[in-house]
């Protein structure tokens, strides 16, 4: 029972099966750690304890009487907690929502349940998924489990904390401008975000809805593949669902013949550690078989302009709804209706919040809308044209996740040198790509370095394959933060 921490969800899972550990063990270990180690990281923000021993005591009957069990069956897996589990509470990490129990099941969390998950908790997150250090939790930051005074990365950096520190194997993110990605990155973990309509969206609070996808963390590749195995099907409840068949993903570990495309020009700034270790991924990748080739993105330098017009356009409207009526918590000092909304609002939403919320309302306005959100939308359809030329003389684009490893937590006082770090990540949302970042090595402070990779709307089994091989040749995400790496007492 003392090294569980160092399985893969496979691993633990198949050890499961084989009779080896019960499924009320493993919770029982998990629990404890996220107990030992949680108030220190601030990866949670609650613990599903006695949900999770249900669910446990449940499968070890479902094995005894050898019943078919699950793909996910005693693997622990911690949930963003802006994605509803039916009955718990669902606060985006806000003050607003800090009462709000979900009604139902998000369609991913459903799924997952089906292939018998076990829930450790639901994490922390930026307010609203609206960041990208986690310092915008209303609650607390979360920690980069690495070095403890550097942010995890966001907005999905309590999920990214949890899997770094192994409190839990898997765990759920959302990316709507990097924001599973690049924590994956900061934490020297696994992240993918699938192609836009892969997975559900349904039953996630949204942030940007044309920009918004669920995607799994994990210590492995082959860990992510199971898990969109289990969660990208389609959702009749979701629009923007794609009604396409459920996908396998086998996982060669070379690169033999695959085109990697290098935008050179629009990665000139990189940091001397982050260069240093993105051309020695490139030298991994050209070793096992890959043929690293210049491609033009360079229209991808306006993509923090156009991001943070829409994004922040459509955060304004989907924030609507919460006004104290409906949804949120109601202020006693309202005495009417106008009050109500005004107060609410006033007591409720983070500074971020506000901030994004005001700027998407004014692109939005009067007199502005054609100068700022319909002027974004004709650039981010060049981004998206730019991509596909990329892509017909290249399997998959290749950059870094982030221009540095993580920084300081209170690193940025101004918010332009905050947005401007997922300059790397935010191209694959505003085009709908599936995008993966795996680990690649350390810089000289020995933080974590992530390598992204980039692939054509739907070939998201090949991005992850072309990840797995370069993790093969690696193996940098089998490596735990050493504070992390001791056992429950």
């Amino acid at each position: 029972m003392s090294d569980l921490h160092h399985f893969t969800a496979i691993e633990l899972r198949d050890s499961f099966i084989r009779g080896e550990y019960t499924a009320v063990q493993i919770a029982e270990f998990f629990l404890k750690r996220i107990e030992k180690h949680n108030q220190q990281l601030g990866a949670f923000l609650s613990i599903l304890g006695p949900r999770m021993l249900l669910k446990a005591e449940q499968l070890d009957h479902k094995r005894s009487q050898n019943k078919p069990l699950g793909k996910l069956a005693g693997i622990p897996i911690a949930i963003k907690d802006n994605m509803h589990i039916a009955g718990e509470i669902t606060s985006c990490a806000s003050k607003f929502l800090r009462n709000y129990k979900a009604p139902f099941d998000a369609t991913a969390i459903r799924l997952m349940e089906q292939e018998d998950a076990l829930f450790t908790g639901k994490t922390n997150l930026d307010e609203f998924a609206m960041g990208s250090s986690n310092e915008n939790s209303a609650f607390f930051p979360s920690h980069n489990p690495w070095d403890l005074t550097c942010s995890p990365g966001g907005s999905s950096g309590g999920s990214a904390a949890a899997v770094a520190a192994r409190l839990s194997l898997i765990a759920t993110g959302s990316d709507t401008g990097g924001s599973i990605r690049q924590p994956a990155g900061f934490c020297g973990i696994v992240g993918f975000k699938p192609t836009y309509g892969r997975v559900s969206r349904y039953g996630l609070v949204a942030y940007g809805s044309s920009l918004d996808q669920i995607g799994p963390f994990a210590t492995s590749v082959a860990d992510i593949a199971l898990t969109m195995e289990t969660i990208g099907r389609h959702c009749p409840h979701d629009s923007t669902s794609l009604d396409l068949p459920p996908e396998s993903y086998p996982l060669p570990t070379n690169l033999h013949e695959i085109r990697i495309g290098v935008p050179t020009k629009f990665l000139e700034n990189l940091k001397p550690d982050a260069k240093a270790n993105f051309d020695h991924s490139l030298n991994v990748m050209r070793s096992l078989g890959a043929k690293i080739t210049e491609i033009d993105l360079d229209i991808l330098k306006y993509s923090i302009a156009v991001y943070y017009i829409v994004a922040t356009a459509e955060a304004s409207t989907n924030l609507a709804r919460f006004d104290g009526i409906r949804y949120g918590v109601r202020s006693k000092e309202a005495k009417n209706l106008e009050e109500i909304y005004e107060f609410s609002r006033q007591d409720g939403f983070g500074k971020e919040v506000k901030k994004r919320i005001m700027l998407g309302t004014y692109v939005l306005s009067a007199g502005f809308q054609d100068a700022f959100y319909k002027k974004a939308q004709k650039v981010r359809t060049l981004i998206i044209e730019a991509f596909e030329k990329a892509f017909a003389d290249c399997d998959a684009v290749a950059m870094p996740i982030a221009p540095s490893a993580a920084f300081p937590l209170k690193a940025f006082n101004d918010p332009i040198e905050m947005y401007l770090q997922d300059i790397f990540s935010i191209p694959a949302n505003l085009a709908g790509l599936p995008a993966i970042s795996v680990p690649s090595g350390f810089d000289s402070n020995k933080m974590p370095l992530g390598l992204q990779l980039i692939g054509p709307q739907m070939c998201d089994v090949p991005v992850i394959q072309y990840a797995h091989a370069f993790e093969h040749a690696t193996q940098f995400s089998r490596k735990i933060p050493p504070l992390f790496n001791g056992n429950p007492p």
